[in-house]
């Protein structure tokens, strides 16, 4: 089954905490929803960028996307 990385772009000088505070949610709406995988992280690609991501399969990637709307999506490589 594949697996979809969706992914919250942050921007700014406070970019890394936004993104590694918007974790947390993610986590949470994972344990509330039941979802698995159970991935999620975030990256930060200079001072100005960071971002937040979960990964999900096909079967939860409708319901996350309208649910959560992510800026992007790509595949998932672990």
């Amino acid at each position: 089954m594949r697996q979809i990385k969706m992914i919250w772009d942050f921007r700014g000088p406070e970019s890394e905490k936004t993104a590694e505070h918007h974790e947390i949610h993610l986590k949470q709406y994972i344990a509330a929803e039941g979802i698995s995988p159970q991935i999620t992280g975030f990256e930060t690609y200079g001072e100005m960028h960071a971002v937040a991501f979960m990964v999900v399969t096909d079967e939860h990637l409708i319901k996350v996307r309208d649910s959560l709307r992510p800026h992007r999506a790509e595949l998932y490589q672990g």
